[in-house]
């Protein structure tokens, strides 16, 4: 009860007006996300939600407004307040590089002022100008320059933040889950850069309106199109190319958006495959669009999509990618009541089909599976007053499971196997408030409750949980259930909690806590995650992960924000990890979840921040010092151990610098201890062939050698694009400057001279420069 008293702390004590509206890019009619609105002489200030809009409660009187936001003119404008007033504005973008903006004192300290702690935005025009892979610029890439966040390798697929597995990330497009965020295994994100608005990465501190999944929160919005005018921006490069056209259903009332991407590696290396190579396949293909429409001056309707997938094979091969639709429907109540009601569909998908080419009827092999969602979720912001911003909503999502199935055809003989679908209904409601209590302290307190509810699966097992520690669980029994009957039901309490204290001007001091629950695994025993892992719901059997973190943090700025830095520490625990005995079956396994082992983990660490935002050369500086480890019942002699994608060090640099106004250079330089690796400690000879063995069980004591790489691109701009009309650019890029060979991983195998004999063998991803040219253009 005190937790909730705590929400509605700071009630008016005086009548005060509401001035409201939406604020929006003067160019093209985009809204804006977190802009600053702030009132001079009353020293307060809002910004604008994810949806452009503001409420800023004002006493009666003239107040003095100044209206900021990174990469646009700051407005000051003087009003007078008698009565609550609608007050819509556009801001005009300065058309100018990043690091030249200049914005008004008064909230150029958002990242000291603000109440959120471990919580990074990534411009997208700052995305573009850093160095990138063979030249494409790459959202989830980019995010592994900040503290906190890393891979287990180059070229793998997803990220960590924190110690957290990638099925910790809730990845989110449009508001719809993405689960599987990579094309090329690893090698691009999913995300087109042409259609992407806003990017946040939230690693603690977790709002309330967030749920299911413990680690982070990547959350990607796009753009709703230009409701000006029309359009069209595009680039080629060295391995793929991509085309967008955005513009207006109605001028100023309506727009549109969509985005075209294909990749070409299969056409320019077809030249060089002969005899088995000649017919693979190996591309992928992504479209991404988005409309909204303006009912009327309180209803706004938005329709989203993404559809993508990757080919890989030729007479055998596989494919899999994501499809996710959003609707949307933002409502204003009144100047302080705010709702958007989201509905959502999401999957994905992967298959495997040994016959491409389907001229081989008697001997065919195909595998399918994947994961389909829908959702409801509506969500309420009441402004109350100056100190009080109050949300509220809930979510339900019904998931559909198809972990494997399988059709194999031997002598024109067919046989289905696999494991049954299983279905899960996960539901939530949410209460947060962020509160000034005085002019140094503000809270953001938050609870949330879900409801999770396994059902539809025929059958359910118990397994033998006092066997070895280590070793295949037999079945006890297998209960039968009918279509929808409930099997298992998890519920959870998740109380969230941020505060900042002001310390000074520029300085804060800032905490934050969460407790988070997530109900569904990706279930993978490889080095780094494949298309072909598998999602599978909480049950019987496996229990919701959970995690609990707090963190600690000093935010401060200098030279009147020309730098800003802080400093975090953390400490999380995890609940219910799961791990797997040697040699598991993960595949078209009905009784996986006798092979899965559980356990506990706990991560630590401190997280260090700079950044200049200021002057022709900016750009940040972050290091990580971290440890993440594991503990799990039959694995380790039963002590802690590192975890697979622990890191100790993990330092970043990114520079960018404007030699001119039609030149500029970017530079990225990462470093970052080895993974952690199991290696044999023993072998044998058996009939004169060397068997390794681990003979003390030690799990991951040894590590892989430190990777480190340099970056470079330059970008030169064009006077003119296509037909002499709007705007172009060449961006040339040096991916891995001093061809280091960084390991992805080393492995322990027989001489193929000497079979006796056992070698390490390293291997990587990237072991040579990489050069590339990409032609940008819009007009």
């Amino acid at each position: 009860m005190r937790f909730l008293a705590l929400l509605f702390l700071s009630l008016p004590i005086y009548a005060q007006f509401t001035v409201s509206g939406t604020i929006k890019d003067e160019a093209n009619g985009e809204t804006l996300i977190g802009v600053n609105i702030y009132a001079k002489e009353q020293k307060t200030g809002v910004s604008t939600n994810v949806y452009g809009f503001y409420s800023l409660s004002l006493p009666a009187g003239t107040h003095t407004l100044i209206v900021s936001y990174v990469g646009y003119h700051s407005l000051e404008k003087v009003i007078n307040v008698k009565e609550d007033k609608t007050l819509n504005i556009e801001l005009k973008d300065k058309g100018t590089v990043l690091q030249e903006v200049v914005i008004q004192a008064e909230k150029e300290d958002a990242n000291v002022k603000s109440v959120s702690m471990s919580v990074n935005k990534v411009e997208m025009r700052t995305i573009k100008k850093m160095p990138a892979l063979l030249g494409e610029v790459d959202l989830v890439r980019s995010i592994l320059y900040l503290p906190g966040v890393s891979s287990v390798g180059e070229g793998s697929s997803g990220f960590n933040v924190r110690g957290g597995a990638i099925d910790q990330n809730l990845v989110l497009l449009d508001e719809a889950p993405v689960y599987n965020s990579s094309h090329l295994m690893g090698f691009f994100s999913i995300f087109n850069p042409d259609v992407v608005k806003d990017v946040k990465l939230i690693k603690g501190g977790v709002p309330a309106q967030y749920g299911g999944r413990i680690s982070s929160i990547l959350d990607v919005r796009m753009k709703e199109g230009n409701n000006k005018k029309t359009e069209f921006t595009g680039g080629i490069g060295t391995i793929f190319s991509r085309f967008a056209l955005e513009g207006p259903l109605k001028k100023n009332k309506g727009s549109y958006i969509v985005a075209l991407r294909r990749s070409y590696i299969d056409i320019l290396a077809k030249p060089f495959l002969k005899d088995d190579l000649k017919d693979v396949k190996f591309y992928f293909y992504d479209f991404t669009a988005k409309a909204n429409y303006q009912l009327d001056d309180k209803n706004t309707l938005y329709l989203s999509g993404y559809f993508g997938r990757d080919l890989f094979g030729a007479d055998f091969g596989f494919d899999w990618g994501n499809a996710t639709t959003t609707l949307r429907w933002n409502h204003v109540f009144n100047r302080k009541l705010f709702l958007n009601t989201t509905l959502f569909y999401s999957k994905y998908k992967y298959s495997l089909d040994s016959d491409l080419k389907n001229t081989n009827k008697e001997d065919v092999f195909r595998w399918n599976s994947d994961i389909l969602n829908y959702s409801v979720k509506p969500d309420f912001t009441w402004y109350l007053n100056s100190k009080n911003t109050i949300s509220f909503g809930g979510q339900s999502i019904l998931y559909h499971f198809n972990p494997g199935s399988a059709l194999i055809v031997s002598s024109s003989e067919g046989k289905d196997i696999g494991i049954p679908k299983k279905k899960a209904l996960e539901s939530a409601l949410y209460l947060g408030n962020e509160m000034k209590i005085s002019d140094n302290l503000t809270i953001n307190a938050g609870i949330r409750y879900s409801d999770y509810r396994y059902f539809g699966s025929p059958q359910a097992y118990v397994f033998d949980e006092n066997g070895t520690p280590g070793e295949r669980k037999s079945v006890l029994d297998t209960l039968h259930y009918s279509g929808n009957e409930l099997i298992q039901r998890y519920g959870n309490w998740e109380p969230r909690l941020s505060a900042n204290l002001s310390l000074g001007p520029r300085t804060s001091l800032k905490i934050g806590y969460n407790h988070l629950a997530q109900y569904i695994h990706l279930l993978s025993n490889t080095t780094a995650s494949s298309p072909l892992d598998v999602w599978t719901p909480s049950t019987n059997n496996i229990k919701p992960q959970i995690s609990d973190q707090l963190a600690l943090g000093l935010f401060m700025n200098f030279k009147d924000n020309m730098y800003e830095s802080s400093v975090e520490v953390y400490y999380k625990t995890l609940q219910n990890q799961i791990d797997y005995i040697r040699n598991a079956d993960l595949l078209l396994n009905p009784l996986v979840e006798g092979d899965l082992m559980y356990g506990k983990g706990r991560a630590y660490g401190a997280e260090f921040f700079v950044k200049k935002n200021k002057g022709n050369l900016n750009g940040w500086i972050s290091y990580t010092l971290s440890r993440t480890e594991r503990k799990v019942n039959g694995l380790n002699n039963n002590e802690w151990f590192l975890s697979r994608i622990d890191k100790l060090h993990n330092l970043s640099v990114v520079a960018i610098y404007d030699i001119s106004k039609r030149w500029n250079m970017g530079a990225t330089f990462t470093y970052m201890t080895g993974t952690p690796a199991s290696f044999p400690t023993t072998k044998y000879i058996w009939q004169g062939i060397a068997v390794p063995h681990n003979y003390y069980d030690e799990r991951n004591i040894y590590r892989i050698p430190a990777s480190h790489r340099l970056d470079l691109s330059a970008t030169l701009k064009n006077k003119h694009a296509l037909f002499k009309k709007g705007e172009s650019e060449w961006v040339f890029s040096i991916y891995n400057v001093y061809n280091r060979r960084n390991p992805f991983s080393v492995y322990v195998r027989q001489n193929p001279d000497d079979p006796s004999k056992t070698e390490a063998v390293r291997y990587s991803v990237f072991a040579s420069i990489l050069p590339s040219i990409t032609y940008n253009f819009k007009f």
